[in-house]
């Protein structure tokens, strides 16, 4: 049992490994048979990462960035009995318009997948004239409809919250600019309707701890507790041989989340093993989904690892806010409500 309560479903077959007793840091571990993806996973797509999965019919169904073997990166949709051994269908996900004509992205990666109500929405980076955010839904994942565009260029590390905060849809994203931005904050925007986004707030300023100096942005969907939204989110430091991506964490105010309640002055995971500082792109631990059961308060965290596999790895509610808690340092950019 927990004895902080997550308001989400009960999930008692997601996958799970108890805490190792000789952790080092914080209280956050690895799946001893990581990676659960590796290369070449289907025909003509070289890599799978950072890429989101959640808990549908009692087993795991997922949207994966699929990096092809020509570089362009697109969505692929994936299922699983157990959320560890994955198969993917060998053909992208066909988007479509509201009227029902394909409506294909030119490229689409970093996707997220997140219910709200009755419908999943599926939120990813694609080119809108520059790098943007695009936002399709689906109620049944065979037909994928593309909604608009909530902004215009340049933004990314898109996520929705999990439900409605005062009647309203609400959205993380990270504005940027046109290139691999060397800079970034988290914002929060709303919406009555997923059409028209506005009431843009501050969340959280880059760190001054090491790891996420350089810029953060936004990772797997935040998480309803009892003491505020649990957020897993990356951050990102320069060093003299490139950037380096870890995972950081947050809880944020439950009915005003552009308030930071406490942040965590310390990594939860940083590249460490071989399938994070060796890849495509080395030494990247990249958070895009979690699977939750409110009953026992376990946490399975779903990450990109060195843009070249997916990693898992495992918390429980109660460590993971203690230690966030214990480990708080937030400025007042964090703490203030976010508008000027």
């Amino acid at each position: 049992m927990s004895e902080i309560k997550m308001y989400c479903p009960a999930v008692p077959n997601m996958p799970w490994v108890p805490m190792p007793e000789d952790l080092p840091n914080a209280p956050v571990w690895r799946y001893p048979a990581n990676p659960i993806i590796g290369r070449n996973p289907l025909p003509g797509v070289a890599r799978i990462f950072n890429s989101a999965v959640m808990p549908y019919n009692g087993e795991f169904i997922g949207v994966f960035r699929g990096e092809q073997t020509n570089g362009i990166p697109y969505i692929y949709l994936g299922h699983s009995k157990d959320g560890i051994d994955w198969k993917f269908d060998e053909e992208k996900i066909n988007f479509v318009d509201e009227s029902g004509k394909s409506f294909m992205p030119r490229y689409a990666y970093d996707p997220r997948l997140v219910k709200v109500e009755d419908t999943y929405y599926i939120i990813w980076c694609g080119d809108f004239y520059g790098a943007a955010i695009h936002i399709a839904k689906t109620q049944d994942f065979k037909t994928f409809t593309r909604i608009e565009n909530p902004f215009i260029p340049f933004n990314r590390n898109a996520v929705l919250f999990p439900r409605k905060i005062g009647g309203n849809f609400v959205l993380l994203s990270r504005p940027s600019d046109s290139g691999h931005t060397p800079f970034g904050d988290i914002f929060l925007s709303e919406s009555p309707d997923m059409t028209y986004w506005g009431k843009h707030r501050h969340v959280m300023s880059r760190g001054s701890n090491w790891w996420e100096s350089l810029k953060i942005g936004g990772g797997a969907a935040p998480i309803e507790t009892d003491e505020g939204w649990l957020l897993f989110y990356h951050g990102v430091s320069g060093t003299c041989n490139g950037y380096v991506y870890s995972i950081g964490g947050a809880i944020l105010d439950i009915d005003n989340p552009s308030i930071v309640k406490y942040r965590c002055q310390n990594f939860l995971l940083t590249p460490e093993e071989w399938y994070e500082e060796r890849g495509f792109v080395p030494n990247v631990c990249f958070p895009c989904a979690t699977i939750c059961d409110s009953a026992t308060g376990r946490i399975a965290i779903y990450y990109g690892a060195a843009d070249s596999y997916v990693g898992l790895a495992f918390t429980h509610v109660d460590y993971v806010i203690d230690y966030i808690k214990k480990n708080s340092n937030t400025s007042y950019d964090d703490v203030e409500i976010g508008r000027r």
